[in-house]
C-alpha cells in the first residue's frame, strides 16, 4: 500500500456526555466525501447511557454501524427502529431531519459502534430526507485466507466474489466495508480507478494493529487501533495483520469537490445556508418526532 497521510482519533463527548473517539477533517477535506468518524467503545454504561437525544441534521448523511450493543433510532419521518449488532443504518437528511439515538434498555455488555458522516452534493442538500437500514435484509459477507469481508454499503470484489450490499446510494458513491484479519493474515484488494477521478481510500482500524514492510531487513511500520491511515488509490491495498490481527472499516468514495460550511449538525455550502438551517430549525421546520 501506498500511505498518504495518517490520523489519529481523539477523545471527545458528544449528545447526553457520551464518550467517543473522533477523526474529523471539515476543513482541508482530506477524506472528501468522508467528514467524520465517531466510533463508541466502552463497556461502562456511564460512557453511553445518556445517548443521543433529540437534534437536528442538514446537508450530510449518516452511516451506522454496530458491533455490540444497539440503539434505538426516532425520527420526525416515522421512523422507529432498534439498530443492533451486525446492523447497520443510512440517513440522507437532505433538507432536514430530527432524529434520536438512545441506547437500548438490553445494553448490559457494553457498546460498540460507528457513525461516520458524509457530505452531501449542494444539489442534493435540499431534497427530501431518505432512510434505510439493513433490517432483514442480508449484508454479504466472505471468507479468503483468514479474512472476513462484510461489505456494509455499496459494491466490492473480494475472493473473486461480487459483494453488494442493499445500501448502495451513498453521497459520493461511498463504499464501506468491515474487515476482520486473523493472526498474520493479509488482505490485498485493487481499488484503483480511472486515474483522472480522484478516490478517496481510507482504513479505520478498530482493534488490532496493521504493519507495512519498509523493504529492508524485514523491518515494518505498525499502526494501531484509533488510527485512520489514507491511502494511495491507484496503489494495489496490500493490509496485513500483526500477531494480534485487526478488526478495520475500510472507505471509499468520490470526492465531491465542493466548499463546506459546518455548524454543529449541519454542514452547506455557505454561511447563509447554514443561518437559513438554523432559523428552520427554530422555527420548527424540521418537524418533532412523536412519541
Amino acid at each position: 500500500m501506498k500511505l498518504l497521510s495518517q490520523h489519529q482519533a481523539h477523545k471527545t463527548m458528544d449528545g447526553d456526555g457520551v464518550n467517543i473517539r473522533r477523526v474529523a477533517d471539515f476543513n482541508k477535506l482530506g477524506f472528501d466525501p468522508f467528514l467524520m468518524i465517531d466510533e463508541i467503545k466502552s463497556d461502562d454504561k456511564s460512557d453511553f447511557i445518556g445517548g443521543f437525544p433529540p437534534h437536528p441534521h442538514r446537508g450530510i448523511e449518516t452511516f451506522t454501524y454496530i458491533l455490540k450493543g444497539g440503539f434505538e433510532h426516532r425520527d420526525q419521518l416515522g421512523n422507529v427502529k432498534a439498530i443492533r449488532a451486525g446492523d447497520v443504518q443510512w440517513m440522507s437528511t437532505g433538507s432536514g431531519v430530527v432524529h434520536s439515538e438512545m441506547p437500548l434498555a438490553d445494553t448490559d455488555a457494553g457498546l460498540h459502534g460507528f457513525q461516520i458522516w458524509l457530505n452531501m452534493p449542494a444539489k442534493d442538500k435540499m431534497r427530501p430526507a431518505r432512510y434505510q437500514d439493513s433490517g432483514e435484509l442480508v449484508l454479504p459477507e466472505a471468507v479468503d485466507s483468514g479474512v472476513y469481508f462484510k461489505a456494509l454499503a455499496g459494491r466490492w470484489q473480494f475472493a473473486n466474489q461480487d459483494l453488494v450490499s442493499p445500501l448502495a446510494q451513498l453521497a459520493g458513491r461511498a463504499r464501506i466495508a468491515d474487515v476482520t484479519l486473523l493472526e498474520n493474515a493479509k488482505l490485498t484488494l485493487n481499488l484503483g480507478e480511472s486515474s483522472d477521478e480522484r478516490q478517496f481510500v481510507g482504513v479505520y482500524i478498530y482493534s488490532g494493529s496493521l504493519k507495512q514492510y519498509l523493504g529492508f531487513d524485514s523491518q515494518y511500520e505498525s499502526y494501531q487501533a484509533g488510527q485512520l491511515l489514507v491511502l494511495d488509490s491507484q496503489a494495489l491495498l496490500q493490509l496485513d495483520a500483526e500477531e494480534q490481527g485487526a478488526g478495520l472499516l475500510l472507505l471509499s468514495g468520490q470526492a465531491i469537490n465542493e466548499s463546506v460550511v459546518h455548524m454543529g449538525p449541519f454542514v452547506m455550502n455557505t454561511q447563509a445556508e447554514i443561518r437559513q438551517a438554523v432559523e428552520d430549525y427554530q422555527m420548527g421546520r424540521f418537524g418533532q418526532i412523536s412519541d
